[in-house]
C-alpha cells in the first residue's frame, strides 16, 4: 500500500525512538526485528533481556541493535519513582506505591517518554486500551487545548472509488463510549488536524448517523447535529457536515439525493461515528468484509505519541503502527 510505504520511507528519514512496553509477546518480537531490519525507528523492549533473547533463537529472531531494558532492575527506577511521586502525590500515593507503579512496563515505558528518554510507544497487543491509557492520562496528559483523547483508524480499501483514493479515516473507534456534541465536535476537529498532518489530503468530515439532514428526530441525532454545529463553531476553516448516513456520506448519487448543496456529501473521506459501539463495529466490517486494511488504532490528543494497538494485531500491523507512531514524534 502506497500509504504505509509513504509513512515507512518518512519514518526511516528522521529515525525516533519507539518503546515496545509488550516484550514476551511473540508478536512484538517479531515486529522489533522487521522495524529493526526496515530501519523505521531505534526499538526499546521492555523485558527480561535473557528470557527475551531465548524466546527469540526459538522464533528464529534476530535482536542485535535492539536495546532490551528490564523495568524491573533498570538504572531509571528511582529516578522514575520520585517524578511519578511529584506527579500523582495529590492523589495521596506513596513513594513505595509509586516506585511499584513505575515498574509496570506501561508506565515505565510512559514515563520514558516523559523523561525524553523515548519519542512514542506502541502497546496493546497484550493490553486493553484502558490499560494502555492510564499510565499516559496520568503522566504526558492531553495536548495543549484538548480535552478527548480519542482514537483515529486509517482504512484503506481495494474499491478506490471511495474516500481520498481508497483511503479513508474513521473515528472514534476505541476510546469514547458515548461522546457528547461538544466530545464528538472535538472528535471530528482532531480527527482532521491528523488526517492533515499524517496524511497530506485535505479532510472532507462526515459526521454519521442513521438521519440526513434531518431526515429522523431522536435525540441521538440530536447529538450529532449539535456537534457538527459546535465543529463548525469552534473550526470554520474546516469542511465538516452532517448528519448523514454512511451511504450519503460516501456515495455521490446518494448524497446529491439525500443532501443536495453538500460540499461533503458522496465525498467525505473521514468519517465520524456517534459512539463507540457503531465506529467499533463498523471499521471491523469493513475491514473484514470488504478486505480492508486498518491501521491503528492511532491515539489522538494526547501530548506525546502513545498508540494502542488491537489485541487481534499481527505482526504488520505493530510495524505499520510504529511507522505511524515514528511520523507522529517527528512533528
Amino acid at each position: 500500500m502506497d500509504v504505509l510505504k509513504d509513512f515507512k520511507e518518512k519514518a526511516a528519514s528522521n529515525l525516533q525512538t519507539i518503546i515496545f512496553a509488550e516484550g514476551d509477546d511473540e508478536r512484538i518480537i517479531r515486529a522489533a526485528a522487521e522495524v529493526e531490519a526496515e530501519k523505521i525507528a531505534k526499538i526499546i523492549i521492555l523485558a527480561e533481556a535473557e528470557s527475551i533473547q531465548k524466546q527469540a533463537e526459538e522464533y528464529g529472531v534476530d535482536l542485535s541493535g535492539i536495546e532490551i531494558i528490564n523495568p524491573e532492575k533498570s538504572e531509571y527506577i528511582a529516578e522514575f519513582t520520585d517524578e511519578f511521586y511529584e506527579l500523582r502525590k495529590h492523589k495521596g500515593i506513596a513513594k513505595e506505591e509509586a516506585e511499584k507503579i513505575v515498574k509496570d512496563p506501561l508506565y515505565f515505558a510512559t514515563m520514558m517518554i516523559y523523561t525524553n528518554k523515548a519519542d512514542g510507544m506502541v502497546a496493546g497487543a497484550a493490553n486493553a486500551t484502558g490499560n494502555v491509557l492510564r499510565p499516559a492520562f496520568q503522566i504526558v496528559k492531553t495536548a495543549e487545548g484538548i480535552s478527548t483523547v480519542s482514537s483515529a483508524i486509517i482504512m484503506v480499501l481495494k474499491d478506490k472509488s471511495f474516500g481520498e483514493d481508497g483511503v479513508l479515516v474513521v473515528s472514534d473507534c476505541a476510546v469514547n463510549p458515548a461522546p457528547n456534541s461538544d466530545q464528538l465536535a472535538e472528535i471530528a476537529i482532531t480527527t482532521a488536524d491528523t488526517t492533515k498532518r499524517l496524511l497530506g489530503f485535505e479532510p472532507r468530515v462526515a459526521m454519521l448517523s442513521f438521519s440526513t439532514m434531518g431526515s429522523a428526530k431522536h435525540e441521538n441525532v440530536d447529538n450529532v447535529r449539535n456537534a457538527v454545529g459546535i465543529a463548525h463553531k469552534n473550526a470554520p476553516h474546516l469542511k465538516i457536515d452532517g448528519e448523514m448516513q454512511a451511504d450519503a456520506a460516501l456515495v455521490e448519487s446518494v448524497g446529491s439525493r439525500k443532501a443536495p448543496g453538500s460540499e461533503i456529501a458522496g465525498k467525505a473521506n473521514v468519517l465520524i461515528f456517534p459512539d463507540l459501539q457503531s465506529g467499533n463495529i463498523g471499521y471491523k466490517l469493513v475491514q473484514r468484509l470488504a478486505g480492508a486494511d486498518a491501521v491503528g488504532p492511532i491515539l489522538q490528543g494526547l501530548a506525546a505519541p502513545i498508540n494502542d494497538l488491537s489485541r487481534g494485531c499481527s505482526v504488520d500491523d505493530v510495524v505499520n503502527l510504529t511507522a505511524i507512531t515514528a511520523v507522529q514524534a517527528q512533528n
